[in-house]
């Protein structure tokens, strides 16, 4: 159970250095970015593969899943900066295999009404799954980069609210957000004696449809939906393929203390003219609970003289 590094996010917004925006912040948002936020978390997060072929009119299907899935950890935040240190325990059934690895990383931007993010997971240790048996590749390695570029429609919206806990939103409010998404995926057998190596570009376009509604000065339900479609390159081969994405927030929330649970999915569906289909699903599970501190003046003093050197 060696620490190591699952995540170092950096989130910059400008959005409240306008007065318009400070407005609608007062109104439908609430920004901790004065205060250093931490929690711990459990996140359970994987990214599957399913195999479907169809030869002759005999349809075979397979499922590769990674051995090493959840974690738990502690993140700290202050300002555009959220580091994050977790470790997979063996006390999790599904990390019982002690060769088996699991690294993500992942960060958001924001700038006006754009958001970025990007996301890289290597993944070592799988089994195979059909419908009689279970094989394992314990060698077998995937490594994933990428990201997408969305754009927030309706300031009144809180994104951020959605993803984390360094804003609230105060009033119920939605938008609709097109993102456009690119991913490489590397996957790699590792067989003796054997070469299986293979490179997959997913390039795709989601309308999508997010919104936050707050039951409660304290209670908050965020939930999003998406369908897109795009084209996929596997090796060389280029088939269309449908996007859907799910997102869903329950959250509890005061000025000090916090607590969340999130379910998103991502999943990438070749169409039905590819004779081989290669489906990809990213899903995660994060529970956390987490409370806010008043900055000291030194941290303050030091984000100061920083910010004025780097300008943000």
């Amino acid at each position: 159970m060696n620490l190591k590094m699952i995540s170092i996010f950096f989130f910059a917004s400008m959005s409240g250095c306008f007065a318009q925006n400070d407005t609608l912040q007062n109104s439908y948002k609430k920004s901790y970015n004065d205060k250093i936020t931490t929690n711990l978390y459990y996140l359970a997060t994987s990214n599957n593969f399913q195999i479907e072929s169809n030869v002759e009119g005999q349809k075979t299907s397979l499922e590769l899943i990674p051995d090493r899935r959840e974690q738990i950890g502690v993140t700290a935040s202050y300002k555009f900066i959220d580091i994050s240190l977790g470790f997979a325990p063996k006390f999790f059934d599904v990390n019982n295999n002690p060769k088996s690895k699991h690294f993500n990383f992942g960060t958001r931007f924001y700038y006006k009404k754009w958001m970025q993010s990007f996301t890289f997971i290597n993944q070592k240790g799988f089994h195979a799954i059909t419908e009689k048996i279970q094989v394992d590749f314990p060698r077998m390695r995937t490594t994933k980069v990428g990201g997408s570029t969305s754009y927030i429609f309706n300031d009144k919206f809180s994104f951020k609210a959605l993803i984390d806990q360094n804003e609230w939103q105060t009033k119920s409010a939605g938008s609709f957000i097109p993102t456009f998404s690119f991913y490489y995926t590397n996957l790699t057998l590792n067989i003796p004696d054997e070469s299986s190596n293979s490179n997959m570009y997913v390039f795709s376009v989601a309308p999508s449809y997010f919104y936050n509604w707050v039951i409660s000065k304290k209670v908050l339900v965020g939930s999003g939906i998406a369908f897109g479609a795009g084209i996929n390159d596997n090796d060389g081969v280029v088939s269309g393929l449908y996007q859907v994405d799910l997102n869903l927030k329950l959250a509890y929330n005061t000025d000090r203390f916090f607590a969340y649970a999130t379910l998103n999915n991502i999943s990438f569906l070749q169409g039905s003219a590819a004779d081989a289909k290669l489906n990809e699903n990213i899903s995660s599970l994060k529970i956390s609970v987490g409370y806010r501190f008043n900055t000291p003046k030194k941290v303050t003093e030091v984000y100061d003289k920083v910010n004025k050197k780097i300008g943000l």
